[in-house]
Parts: C-alpha cells; structure tokens; sequence
C-alpha cells in the first residue's frame, strides 16, 4: 500500500485538485492518504519553560495518544472537494454573524446547511491540520454530519431558531457515534448515548458538529494547565497560542468559537469553567442557574454546582443555544421546568438607561480597562454603584468538590457508559490506580486532586452543613448590596467571583469588553439572582451594542 503524506496543507488548495481525484487515489489505487503526522512538540515546550505564567510552562503540546488522521479522514473526502471559490462567497455572510442572519441567508438560497457544514469543516481542516496553526481544539468529528446535514430542509421556517446549526460540544457532554472521554485516556473507549441536553438539541434539529478538548477531568484531576488532556493535548489560546491562557476547563468550546470552527459550543460548569474560557478567548459565556440545564448524560464532578452553558460569539446565539438545550428532566434532581415564553431571551429594545449596576470597588481601584469600561456604562445611562462586597467565608468548597465527585463518578460510570465491560472502572480509586500503570503519559501532571478526594474524610452530615452554609453566603455576598442599592445586577471580570455564583447557584454572563494591550482578551461579567438569565441578555445585548468589543484572532481570519 502507497502512503501520500499531505502534512496539514489546507483544504483550499486541496480543493483545486480534479473532482474525484482523492477518492479514486484511495479506493482504486488502495493508497493510503495521510493528512497529519506526529511531530516533536520539544522545542515549543522548551519555549513556555519561563513563561511568566508558572501554569502556562508546559510539559507537552501535542496528544500522545490522539491520531489526528482517525479524526479528519472518514470526511475528507467530501470535505476536500468543497469549492474553493464557494468558501470565499461564503466567509462575509459566515464569520462572525449571528444566527438569525445565517438563517437568513439560508432562506434566501444563498447556500445551504450542508454547505454550512461544509464552510466550517474546511476552517477545521484548515487551522486543525498544520502544526503551526492548530489550536488542538477539536478532538472528534461527527461521521454523519453531512448527511444529517443534507436532511435539513431548505430553511428554518417554523423551527427553532437552532436549526440546522452546527454545534460543538466539550468532550464531557455524552455524544452518540463519538467517544466522551472527558480527556482521559481513562474514559478512552466510553461510549454513551446523547446527553439529555443533545437530545433536546437533535430534536429541535441542531447538527452536533463534533468535540472539543477541554481540562482533563473538567479540571479535577491535578494543579495542570488550563485545557490539557491527555487525550487532546494542549488546547492553544487562538489569540496567542502559547502566549495567553486559554482558560479552563472549557478551553475546547472557547478556543473553537473564538476562531469560527461553529455557530456555538456548549461548555460546563463548576465554578468557572464557562467564565474563565469565554474571558480568555473573547466570547460569550452563560452559566445559567443550576437546574435549569440537565445534567444528565455529563462526566460529573459535582451535582451541587454542575451545570452545562452556552458559548457563542454574540448575545443572541447565546440565548438561542440556551432555549434549544432547555427542558425538565426527570433523571436530575435539581432539574425545574421554566415555562419561559417563546423568544423569552430576546432583548428587545435593551437598553443600558436607568440599569443600576454593582462595580466591585476593588476592580475599580486596580483594573484600567474595568474602571474605563464602567464608565462608559454610566455615559450610556446606567446608574452605577460602587460597593465593597461583605466579607463572607467559604471554606470547604474544596470538600463539596471531593466528595460529590467521590459519590458522583460511580453512579455516572454505573449508568451512562454502554460498555461498562471495557471502560473496566467503578470508582475514583479505579480510575487513580489505572492512571498509575502508565503517569507519563496518563497523568503528566500528576493527579494531586484525585488524591484530594480520596483523602477527603467529610462526613454525609457534614457534608449538608458545608453545601447549607456556602449557599447561605454566597448568597449574602450579592444579595447584601443587591438589595440595599436594589441592583439589577453585579458587574465582574471574567471568572473573578465564579466561585461565589457557584455556591448562590446564580447565573452570570460574560461577554468581550476588550482587550489588554497586550492583546489578552477581558470580559465583563454579569451576575444576577435565579432564573434570571433574561435580565442579563437585556443587559448583555445592549452592552455588545454600546462597545461591539469583539475581534476575530488575526491568524484565523481567513
């Protein structure tokens, strides 16, 4: 058998070759295509030893295990032979719009769902295959796409808004036709039907584009860099790859979005891990009250504070993608039912006049871009009110964190996986002691938090007393100025009081506010009580008018 390495050339240029020409090489010359090759990552990793961000000093780019070639071949070649010229037509009336506008263009016959499809994949190909622009971010690919894209009707008419739009989901979220692994090699092999959420996306017609590579273990495994996995590597910030962080645990759904690879990503939540990765990545990021997104069908750690959201470029995606997943579920226990009326989280007419917003007076004194984007809030007419938060304690989050994963994990790896036979595992022990067989390359960065929860004594009693009095004052941190200055909402940055909406179980949205002038992206967060998350589309689609902050990265422009 012949091998052609095309080493990561792009799928424009692939797509000037004769119509036909890759798969007659495959199938009638049995030639094997090779479209990626391994290569040393050693010299980018001697590159991050001194980053300035002790985090950011990297033990490995490139996954160990993953084999980028099972990933893009079974589409390539259809995705090859996309026309060159129809990309091109296509990119002003893709990058960067919104849904409804897509949609638009949809209904008028400017292109279709499958060409759609198709746009996005040849970015993916495009950026994913070359060393020197992947962001290591998408990490499996639907085999059915097309097809399922090819079913859609010719537009959206009587639908919702969600549908035929391409969706990426982090690799935590239960999939069928592809792994969900969490980024463990641990969970390698776990196959699993579609997440409660995937469901109610599938039946309001939404295409599931593939998975994105996320912080192992959402985080919970080791003191690691934000979006490493032993099965993706090492997500990359598309504004600065190796330069800026790309947050976590969701770095897979922030990198993605911030470089156009889909319409939306969905992510999950413990305590910022939606946050942190839209701030770093300048999209926008809901972590929406718990229990009003299931649960069901996720890599847990924690059925206190987990929680999925949306990540888009834009307010109204956000709302859209969000509406798509809702729904009651009767297999979660903190799951409601919101009889929300149709096209609640549309802002219309938002306006930021007579808003009475909360500026924490710390980011004020020590945040520029802060301090100057406030006060442009109050030129737009909001009425702001600095404040000094109460001091509240809060520890023992980290056992809410330890022993609900201790209890979580078992009853996830007891009915969700339908090989449990080969996944082989039942407990968190189970799965330190097989990360222990072979640490180099399953645990590079050690598992000094699954050792945490193992060492974790809290009793169930004590347990209730930590989970009570955390909510109590993480509720008391924003209710006390909420109520005495009757807010609408707080104003933060990033992922900065993730952890106090956590424990409130409080939404909150992040959205761009601008940039460092080092080109580090920065969010401005909103933060408001239960059910909610309306107020804070109002809020947040008129702050994206006001400031339009958001700029595509400048190497993924094309």
């Amino acid at each position: 058998m012949k091998k052609t390495i095309l080493g990561g050339m792009i799928l424009l240029g692939l797509a000037a070759c004769k119509q036909g020409e890759t798969s007659t090489a495959t199938e009638e010359n049995n030639e094997e295509i090779v479209l990626w090759t391994p290569y040393n990552d050693s010299a980018e990793v001697a590159a991050n030893a001194d980053h300035e961000k002790e985090r950011m000093r990297y033990k490995f780019i490139q996954s160990k295990v993953l084999d980028k070639n099972e990933v893009f071949l079974p589409l390539y070649a259809e995705v090859s032979l996309f026309p060159g010229a129809r990309y091109e037509m296509m990119k002003p009336l893709v990058l960067e719009q919104d849904i409804p506008t897509i949609q638009k263009h949809i209904s008028e016959g400017k292109f279709t769902y499958e060409e759609l499809v198709l746009f996005y994949l040849t970015r993916i190909y495009k950026y994913e295959l070359p060393n020197s622009t992947t962001l290591n971010t998408v990490i499996a690919l639907n085999p059915d796409i097309l097809e399922q894209a090819r079913n859609r009707d010719a537009d959206a008419i009587g639908h919702h808004p969600i549908y035929g739009m391409p969706i990426l989901l982090k690799d935590n979220i239960g999939t069928e036709a592809m792994k969900t692994t969490a980024g463990a090699i641990a969970l390698g092999a776990n196959e699993t039907d579609d997440a409660f959420i995937v469901e109610r996306l599938r039946a309001k017609g939404a295409l599931i584009l593939g998975k994105v590579n996320l912080s192992e273990w959402a985080n919970f495994i080791c003191d690691c860099p934000n979006g490493q996995s032993a099965v993706g590597g090492q997500t990359l910030n598309p504004y600065g790859r190796r330069v800026f962080d790309t947050g976590g645990s969701s770095a897979g759904s922030g990198t993605s979005i911030a470089a156009n690879y889909a319409i939306a990503a969905v992510g999950t939540e413990t305590s910022g891990s939606i946050l942190s990765p839209s701030g770093q990545n300048s999209v926008v990021g809901m972590k929406p009250t718990i229990g009003l997104l299931s649960r069901t069908g996720i890599v847990p750690i924690s059925s206190t504070l987990d929680t999925p959201g949306p990540m888009t470029k834009n307010v109204i995606d956000n709302g859209i993608l969000l509406d798509a997943m809702r729904g009651y579920d009767d297999n979660d226990g903190k799951s409601v039912q919101a009889d929300w009326e149709p096209d609640w989280y549309r802002a219309k007419n938002a306006t930021l006049k007579g808003k009475r917003l909360g500026a924490l007076k710390n980011y004020m004194e020590n945040d520029s871009l802060y301090r100057t984007t406030v006060e442009r809030l109050r030129e737009a007419g909001a009425m702001i009110i600095t404040f000094e938060p109460p001091e509240v304690a809060f520890d023992g989050f980290l056992s809410v964190l330890n022993i609900d994963m201790k209890n979580d994990l078992p009853a996830y790896l007891s009915t969700q996986p339908k090989n449990k036979n080969v996944i082989g595992m039942q407990t968190v022990e189970d799965v330190a002691n097989f990360n222990l067989q072979d640490s180099l390359v399953r645990i590079p960065y050690g598992q000094a938090r699954f050792d945490g929860i193992l060492a974790d004594t809290t009793s169930a009693e004590g347990l209730l007393e930590i989970k009570k009095r955390l909510k109590a004052n993480g509720r008391a941190y924003f209710n006390t100025p909420m109520a005495k200055h009757q807010l609408d909402a707080v104003i933060s940055i990033n992922n900065y009081d993730a952890g106090v909406a956590a424990v409130a179980e409080y939404p909150a949205l992040t959205l761009p506010m601008g940039y460092r002038e080092s080109g580090e992206p920065v969010n401005l967060t909103f933060i408001a009580k239960q059910f909610q998350e309306g107020k804070l589309y109002e809020l947040g689609a008129a702050f994206e008018s006001l400031t339009k902050a958001r700029k595509i990265p400048e190497g993924y422009q094309d």
